[in-house]
């Protein structure tokens, strides 16, 4: 039996004929062969606690000797890592050399609304913006990207993503695996079509408005297919999927099981024995996988179950799962560590202390208004709760220091689902217990029919500077299917 999200999927095919086949024919399954490569790590305790990052377009090679245009965080495409500790108070410089409008949004910062870097917070072109930033939160993995109005999409497919490491120590604690580029590797997941010429294709079409734009390639860390050496023993992955749209299912090869340790907002309870994880755009997981038996071994993804025809990489093939990147250990083996069987306890969430419960319906099919601005160049209006995104109008206030239940429901797809300026705690998925996996913090659900949400707002944010909330399929949240809110 078809779903009707299947359904649905199914009957945009109908109406839009050939569309796949404009793709180009480079979907065929890579030969693994590129050295990983490395985002060049900033360290603030070595920086002075001061980072400069500079906006602009470069060239980039995902297909050897064809190079691409790109934009890049102080690099051709992409950006560096950024290591900050608890405690911080990090002073950004941001340049913006594009020749476009742009923000910074620091995904997964616990920061208050004004230097947030939503699309109210636009840095013109060869203009600068200068954050303080106040680092008190857990360790963690975050990121940053762009979130300007109406630009989120392209400028996200063109190459702008930078990674956050947050360490309070726990680390050293726990003693886990913690040299970076060697045994904690930032692992960033993307899809991407390319021209014949080895140009970037973006298709801003009303199909990719629909259904968000999903390239046939697989690429990780702006690389395709590559490989990394990794040492024969315990290797801890920073899994950041920073697709426009498309759902990760992730497993090795082998069949081999690993460690699910953190998710979005920090360490979970204890470690979570798992053979395949699910990863939605935005969300981020940290795994530990054991390489001790010497062996290669390819980490695979299945076609995205959400979007049937349309699932990219081995969707025509039903099952097929495709090659993300091939892990070589070395032929030395290192001294193991036990895994810890405690991690870190998560805040305390009791939802019996809620202060209230909203609704949010996403939506597309029955939006009630019209944003100030027309959007005809995004072929459809995308909404929440029957209205598109509105840059004047605050849709929802919150209590700064108190927690809310958020019912969520997902009408014709499944939408990842995120809040600027808070976390939240997953209290059940279509009515029944989440997975233990994302029994910790969060700020990104994927939400296939309902979701439930224990929300903990403690960050400020003001009618000047709001927060936002909206599916982190890129093209859908520009497109209308976001909402604003003020915590005071």
């Amino acid at each position: 039996m078809l779903s009707r999200r299947r359904f649905a999927l199914g009957a945009a095919a109908m109406i839009a004929p050939g569309v796949l086949s404009s793709r180009h024919a480079s979907a065929a399954s890579p030969q693994i062969e590129t050295p990983l490569p490395i985002p060049r790590l900033i360290d603030t305790e070595k920086s002075g606690r001061a980072v400069k990052l500079r906006i602009a377009a470069g060239r980039h090679a995902f297909v050897h000797g064809k190079p691409a245009a790109t934009y890049g965080y102080s690099a051709p495409v992409l950006g560096p890592v950024i290591r900050v500790r608890k405690g911080d108070s990090l002073m950004m410089a941001v340049d913006n050399a594009l020749d476009c409008d742009t923000t910074v949004h620091w995904h997964g910062l616990h920061v208050p609304g004004d230097v947030d870097g939503g699309p109210h917070q636009v840095i013109k072109p060869g203009g600068s913006w200068h954050p303080v930033l106040e680092i008190n939160q857990p360790a963690s993995t975050a990121w940053f990207h762009p979130h300007p109005h109406h630009d989120t999409a392209r400028q996200l497919y063109t190459g702008l993503t930078g990674m956050i490491i947050i360490d309070d120590g726990s680390d050293a604690r726990l003693d886990l695996p913690r040299s970076y580029g060697v045994d904690d590797l930032p692992i960033i997941l993307q899809d991407r079509s390319f021209a014949s010429d080895g140009a970037l294709l973006y298709a801003a079409d009303p199909l990719a408005t629909a259904y968000g734009s999903r390239g046939d390639i697989i690429i990780v860390n702006g690389a395709i297919a590559p490989v990394a050496t990794v040492p024969r023993g315990p290797v801890r992955l920073r899994l950041l999927d920073a697709a426009n749209a498309r759902n990760f299912y992730l497993r090795f090869g082998d069949g081999r099981g690993f460690h699910v340790i953190a998710s979005d907002g920090g360490f979970l309870a204890a470690p979570v024995a798992v053979t395949r994880l699910t990863i939605s755009p935005g969300e981020r997981f940290e795994i530990l996988v054991d390489f001790s038996n010497g062996k290669a071994v390819t980490l695979e993804t299945g076609p995205d179950e959400e979007m049937g025809l349309f699932g990219g990489p081995g969707a025509q093939g039903g099952s097929e799962h495709v090659p993300v990147m091939r892990f070589e250990p070395g032929a030395t083996p290192i001294a193991a560590t036990a895994l810890p069987l405690r991690l870190a306890e998560p805040a305390v969430a009791d939802p019996g202390k809620s202060a209230r419960r909203r609704r949010f319906i996403l939506d597309s099919s029955m939006c009630t208004g019209e944003p100030r601005e027309a959007q005809a160049d995004h072929g459809r209006i995308m909404c929440i709760n029957g209205k598109p995104h509105d840059m004047d109008r605050i849709d929802e206030q919150v209590k700064l220091g108190t927690t809310e239940i958020w019912e969520i429901f997902s009408v014709g797809m499944a939408h990842p689902f995120h809040i600027h300026g808070a976390s939240f705690r997953v209290l059940g998925l279509g009515g029944t217990a989440p997975p233990a996996h994302l029994a910790g913090w969060k700020d990104v659900v994927l939400v296939e029919d309902k979701a439930e949400l224990l929300v903990a707002f403690q960050q400020p944010a003001t009618a000047r500077h709001p927060f936002m909330y909206h599916c982190h399929i890129a093209e859908h949240e520009q497109a209308g299917m976001m909402g604003q809110y003020v915590c005071m």
